[in-house]
């Protein structure tokens, strides 16, 4: 008489329950988990598909079992080994169906063939705003519930996107992690880098539509073309004067409200202007940074600089025309025409500018009489009262 073989059982281990086959036991246990059999041993997340569970898990374990063949480079995932790949390959198997242009990745090639049908499947919540993009959609949430979920490591101050926190974080470590090719130069962000090595190429990409002058930055040529249009979007929220830039419309704010949020590092003294600040700072220091081209004698503004400068280009002048009107056989003697004219108020107006540039070499204040902002520069101070008389 045969024995017979006792069943293997089955413990379910959410319920308890007993089964004495194994796959029916799985069945139950999808019935549980949702359909997601595969649970992660680390922190219990549940997947349905195998490969997205390995996938998974290898977020915890820091596995990467692909590796580009080209430099080595290790991934956790097989999709994101091939597109790397193609980064030394220069593959681009995805085209624009409206200009063929190539692209690596098929999300990639899907968001630009939006900038030619002009589809924004995103669609705020809150304001109901489109958006061509996901990640722009979450970005644009975020201005209305003020989450911000990235946080500086070492000051704690939070922000509404990563790329904003690691650029703020550089700040706190000094790294310049992009090189400019001609000069060596480091700089924290990559645009900055691009925008200095046009000083080296004299690049212009960005064209005026009014009159097809060149810039160096998209944001120069946005401000030229206002100079055009006579187009002033920023509102002081006090006055409601208007401003053609919004760096104009933040100073003059702050002869409102009398905020000086630039202080000196040295007499802690404060002031409205990052430029002014560090103008006063040298009084401290007596920095020199500017250098007379013709007699290396060292300013500590620009604009003193160049009115010093001005003093040897009119000797120069005058030089080279006395030295023409006596090499002249016809010459015939006349007043020097820088001299000033006989008439009252030609004379009034010459006056009037010695005076202004004596007054100006002894008194450099750069104060508005009128609304009592500080300027950078005499030529800012100028262009400044220009504003008022309109």
């Amino acid at each position: 008489m045969t024995s017979k073989i006792p069943r293997k059982e089955h413990e379910h281990k959410h319920c308890g329950e007993i089964f004495d086959r194994l796959s029916v036991c799985k069945q139950r246990e999808e019935s549980h988990n949702g359909g997601k059999p595969y649970t992660c041993k680390y922190c219990e997340k549940s997947f349905r598909q195998l490969s997205h569970f390995k996938q998974h898990e290898r977020t915890h374990t820091g596995e990467k079992p692909y590796t580009c063949k080209y430099c080595k480079k290790g991934f956790s995932q097989l999709g994101n080994c091939k597109l790397h790949e193609r980064t030394h390959t220069g593959e681009k198997p995805y085209t624009c169906k409206y200009c063929k242009k190539g692209f690596s990745t098929l999300g990639n090639c899907k968001k630009h063939e939006r900038t030619h049908t002009g589809e924004k499947p995103y669609t705020c919540k809150y304001c109901k705003k489109g958006f061509r993009l996901l990640g722009n959609c979450k970005l644009h949430e975020r201005t209305h519930t003020g989450e911000k979920p990235y946080t500086c490591k070492y000051c704690k101050k939070g922000f509404s996107q990563l790329g904003n926190c690691n650029l703020h974080e550089r700040t706190h470590t000094g790294e310049k992690p992009y090189t400019c090719k001609y000069c060596k130069k480091g700089f924290s962000r990559l645009g900055h880098c691009k925008q200095h090595e046009r000083t080296h190429t004299g690049e212009k990409p960005y064209t005026c539509k009014y009159c097809k002058k060149g810039f160096s930055r998209l944001g120069y040529c946005k401000q030229h073309e206002r100079t055009h249009t006579g187009e002033k979007p920023f509102t002081c929220k006090y006055c409601k004067r208007c401003f053609s830039y919004s760096t104009n419309c933040k100073k003059h704010e702050r002869t409102h409200t009398g905020e000086k949020p630039f202080t000196c590092k040295y007499c802690k003294k404060g002031f409205s202007q990052s430029g002014n600040c560090k103008l006063h700072e040298r009084t401290h220091t007596e920095e020199k940074p500017y250098t007379c081209k013709y007699c290396k004698k060292c300013f500590s503004r620009l604009s003193i600089l160049k009115k010093h400068e001005r003093t040897h280009t009119n000797e120069n002048a005058r030089d080279s025309s006395l030295r023409s009107e006596r090499d002249d056989q016809h010459y015939q003697p006349r007043k020097h025409p820088q001299e000033p004219a006989t008439t009252h108020g030609a004379e009034k107006s010459e006056t009037f500018f010695s005076l202004t540039e004596e007054n100006w070499s002894q008194d450099e204040n750069l104060t508005c009489w009128i609304c009592q902002e500080e300027l950078s520069s005499k030529r800012c101070l100028i262009q400044h009262y220009h504003e008022h008389m309109r």
